[in-house]
């Protein structure tokens, strides 16, 4: 096995560990289906902001370094660990995109656009990196493939038949899966400009609440709080 390969397979494998604690996020709307919004907001703020301080402060604080990286390091891609960048991680954004959506848009909606991240991310990145061959840019350096996108798409359209529904309408189910469609081109769009964790549920939202308001305007996105 050559060198590249060796690393690809590494690579690969850090990516299902990523992933599979990833899947812990769904967590963040089954705990926000049960308990109103306000306390959740108390609960993840000051969640979010001491992840943070201490992701930023493991940069240039070494106690906090030897800590994070000592158990935490095997979890990091490269851009995460760029001293010149000061690059928050993954676990982090995601904290920060759970604490925007939740002001920003129903409960039913952010429920829905946070299950679909988690999982469609999931999906697409272990699957992209595993049989994505076509790349969607290719020559320009973005590891975003055809397949990834499409292992997206089918993942995040389960999400979005997993999650409750206002009417159990068709159309709702219609309308979900045209979000997914928009939000996996707002992954791949927005690599390297906005993390994909913040990108991908702020375009599904924005979409699937448009979309409700245009196609099912009597019925409440707003039935869950």
């Amino acid at each position: 096995m050559g060198e590249t390969a060796v690393q690809d397979a590494v690579d690969f494998r850090g990516e299902l560990i990523r992933k599979a604690i990833h899947l812990f996020s769904l967590l963040i709307p089954v705990i926000y289906y049960f308990i109103p919004k306000p306390l959740t907001l108390e609960i993840l703020i000051p969640m979010t902001v001491a992840f943070i301080i201490v992701d930023l402060a493991r940069y240039d604080v070494p106690l906090i370094s030897t800590f994070f990286y000592r158990f935490f390091g095997f979890l990091l891609r490269r851009h995460e660990v760029d001293e010149k960048k000061h690059a928050l991680n993954g676990a982090t954004f995601m904290l920060i995109s759970a604490a925007i959506c939740i002001v920003i848009f129903p409960k039913y909606i952010m429920i829905t656009s946070f299950t679909v991240l988690i999982l469609a991310d999931a999906a697409s990145a272990v699957f992209g990196k595993r049989f994505g061959r076509h790349k969607i840019f290719p020559g320009r350096g973005m590891p975003k493939s055809y397949e990834g996108s499409l292992a997206f798409i089918i993942a995040g359209i389960v999400g979005v038949a997993l999650t409750p529904k206002v009417d159990y309408l068709v159309a709702e189910y219609l309308i979900g899966a045209a979000a997914t469609v928009v939000a996996s081109v707002a992954e791949v769009i927005s690599y390297n400009v906005v993390d994909d964790n913040i990108a991908v549920p702020i375009a599904f939202g924005l979409t699937m609440w448009a979309l409700y308001v245009i196609f099912l305007p009597h019925v409440s996105v707003f039935f869950l709080g």
